[in-house]
């Protein structure tokens, strides 16, 4: 029997053929690294922390999985950040938006709980139960909810692609950078941003509807009557 013979990729040989080589590099680096610094530039001046936030009337609150049926620790700074938000008068109503797409799994419930525990009344707690992602909880608070306006809390890894995709979709925004502990989730977080910024470039671009859209509701307008 013949074994197969792998043949390797040669390197070029030529002074001019490494130099296209090491230009072709560069550019495949550059194209890369466009959509992160898109988000650098498009969100300039729109980060916040919660002591300076304009007082804006509705806070956007993106779901960070759970941890046995309660929020994890990187979705529970972010509720805290937004409660702190609403006792300090910055905001009227908390709009949470997560994954509900199984009955076992419910996020926005268990930050709609979590909120109350931490004096947010209930009335002014509003759950979007299909933020299946950034891009889509964007779009939703947008046509479903009818928020114009809104400040938006996330890590401060994410919430540079928070701010550029909403105001893609319509939503004039600042964004609550939380701070957290430099963990391996963390960093995981912040690598994974490098990639999840091509998607958000394209979303921005292309404008697909949500996984799921479905009819408008009026819970936001209803809680900031109630506000009022």
């Amino acid at each position: 029997m013949l074994g197969l013979r792998i043949r390797r990729p040669r390197l070029p040989r030529t002074r001019a053929g490494q130099r296209r080589a090491v230009q072709a590099l560069v550019a495949l680096c550059v194209l890369a690294l466009l959509p992160a610094t898109w988000l650098y530039v498009s969100t300039a001046g729109r980060l916040r922390t919660a002591a300076d936030v304009p007082r804006t009337d509705v806070a956007v609150v993106f779901g960070a999985g759970l941890w046995d049926g309660e929020p994890s620790p990187y979705l529970a700074h972010r509720l805290d950040a937004a409660a702190r938000l609403y006792q300090a008068g910055r905001i009227k109503v908390v709009l949470v938006t997560g994954d509900n797409s199984r009955k076992d799994y419910d996020e926005p419930d268990v930050m709609r709980a979590y909120l109350t525990k931490q004096g947010v009344p209930a009335a002014r707690i509003v759950t979007d139960y299909a933020g299946f992602d950034t891009w889509d909880s964007c779009v939703r608070a947008k046509k479903i909810f009818g928020v114009d306006r809104a400040v938006l809390v996330s890590q401060g890894f994410h919430i540079r692609r928070a701010v550029a995709l909403c105001d893609a979709a319509g939503i004039d925004s600042y964004g609550v950078g939380v701070d957290a502990r430099h963990d391996v989730t963390w960093y995981y977080g912040g690598a994974r941003e490098v990639l999840a910024a091509s998607k958000a470039a394209l979303d921005a671009v292309l404008r697909p509807d949500p996984q799921f859209l479905g009819p408008k509701e009026h819970g936001v307008a209803r809680a900031l009557a109630a506000a009022h």
